[in-house]
């Protein structure tokens, strides 16, 4: 409700889309003064940022499950230059660190990654584990142009995630217009399905994600609290503020100190410049030691309190109903026309589905050494080795085609088999 969809700069608003039993908008200076919503913390980042910041609920089954944050469109070109007036970057991360999932959403025909836009993913990249990519529009390409729009893509977030790996990526065309080029229907819908079941599985491991965010929050308190004792006890008593200029210039050398003292990873540490900047505004001296007791009730934290909570969880997912587990309705409710595919090929129909390939499988068969009208095990095997499927899947064809449980094929037996050969080379499941 309320909201305008299309080209920038429609989308200029932080948007909260949740349920409503009613539509409705709900602005910005409300929502953070509202002591049962969680964005109370929003206020300090100003006026500014509020009046770009509403509410839209309505009546969905979706929104039953889950809620999304839609942020504004990113800025490029002569408007980059432009302030927003507001630490964007700073609300985009902290909407990052309390969400589930994050998607970055990207034209297959648009791939510029503008400076802001950089600026942005660097502000949530230590969301990585919840960051999913969707590169969407594909269908205007052709499959080749799609190939190097996906390698493109790849490259240029590599340079900006800084890892080897980037996060998974999801092609396809998300909307419900027409496909421009429909040679990549099956991998569309191949994308589109396994997007789904990522968003839908999200309130099924809430609980866990929330217990993953803590250890990762009580791990990050026990570095600066470490961190803090080593800076306190680098003042001296006379000369404090030129010690302190001294640090602070070479933070990154203080940091390598840090490590080895205390045996923390490089990665686990806050950044250097942002610390840095943060340093410049406190009394080193007036930082309190990290006493033993204090550092062995962090580690009790982590080594035995979070381990009983872990304990208890499975009894609370047992307590939920299906719909507290799963997001439904909408597109997350899957309707597929009638007709079957894969091992599920030719339901609803007449007639047998392996008879419409019938004619080269017994040309197959009579080539075969029979004995009474059938093939042995041994034989068949020689046959099906061709498909050069392991020796697993094999032995379920086998089981599956040899209906009577002789040890023999006839020839309708030899056809299913062959059928099933062809479905797995397909990539499809047995049943």
């Amino acid at each position: 409700p309320g909201m305008i969809i299309g080209p920038e700069p429609t989308t200029d608003r932080f948007e909260i889309i949740s349920y409503g039993k009613e539509d409705g908008k709900i602005p910005g200076n409300v929502l953070a003064v509202d002591s049962k919503k969680p964005y109370r913390k929003l206020q300090e980042f100003g006026g500014v940022f509020l009046s770009r910041f509403e509410g839209s609920e309505t009546n969905s089954d979706v929104l039953k499950s889950i809620s999304l944050v839609d942020t504004p469109g990113i800025l490029a070109g002569e408007k980059q230059s432009i302030s927003r007036g507001y630490d964007f970057t700073g609300v985009l991360r902290w909407f990052a660190e309390r969400a589930d999932r994050i998607i970055l959403l990207f034209d297959a025909h648009k791939l510029d990654i503008s400076d802001e836009f950089k600026s942005a993913i660097e502000a949530i990249k230590n969301q990585e584990d919840k960051i999913r990519i969707i590169l969407n529009k594909a269908d205007m390409m052709t499959h080749q142009q799609l190939m190097r729009v996906y390698g493109a893509l790849m490259w240029s977030l590599s340079k900006i995630l800084h890892t080897p790996e980037v996060a998974r990526v999801y092609v396809g065309s998300f909307w419900s217009k027409p496909l421009q080029f429909d040679g990549n229907r099956e991998l569309f819908e191949a994308e589109q399905d396994d997007l789904v079941k990522d968003l839908q599985g999200l309130p099924r491991f809430a609980t866990i994600r929330k217990m993953n965010d803590l250890i990762k929050r009580t791990r990050s308190v026990h570095v600066h609290a470490q961190m803090l004792s080593y800076l306190r006890k680098q003042m001296p008593a006379i000369g404090k503020s030129s010690k302190k200029k001294e640090i602070i210039k070479n933070l990154d050398k203080h940091y390598r100190n840090i490590q080895s003292e205390f045996g923390i990873s490089a990665a686990d540490l806050p950044d250097v410049d942002v610390m840095r900047s943060k340093l410049e505004k406190y009394d080193f001296s007036k930082f309190p030691t990290l006493k033993k007791e204090q550092e062995k009730g962090l580690e009790s934290v982590l080594s035995d309190d979070i381990t009983r909570v872990m304990q208890l969880l499975p009894h609370e997912e047992a307590g939920k109903s299906e719909t507290e587990k799963t997001v439904a309705g909408g597109v997350f409710t899957k309707e597929n026309m009638p007709v079957g595919t894969g091992i599920l090929a030719g339901k609803g129909e007449k007639g047998w589905v392996v008879a419409r390939e019938r004619s080269s499988y017994d040309e197959v068969f009579n080539s075969l050494e029979q004995t009474d009208g059938k093939i042995t095990g041994t034989v068949a095997r020689k046959e099906l080795l061709k498909s050069k499927l392991p020796n697993s899947e094999l032995g379920k064809i086998w089981r599956l085609a040899d209906i009577d449980r002789d040890g023999y094929l006839d020839i309708d037996e030899f056809a299913l088999a062959k059928y099933l050969v062809r479905l797995k080379l397909a990539g499809h499941e047995l049943p």
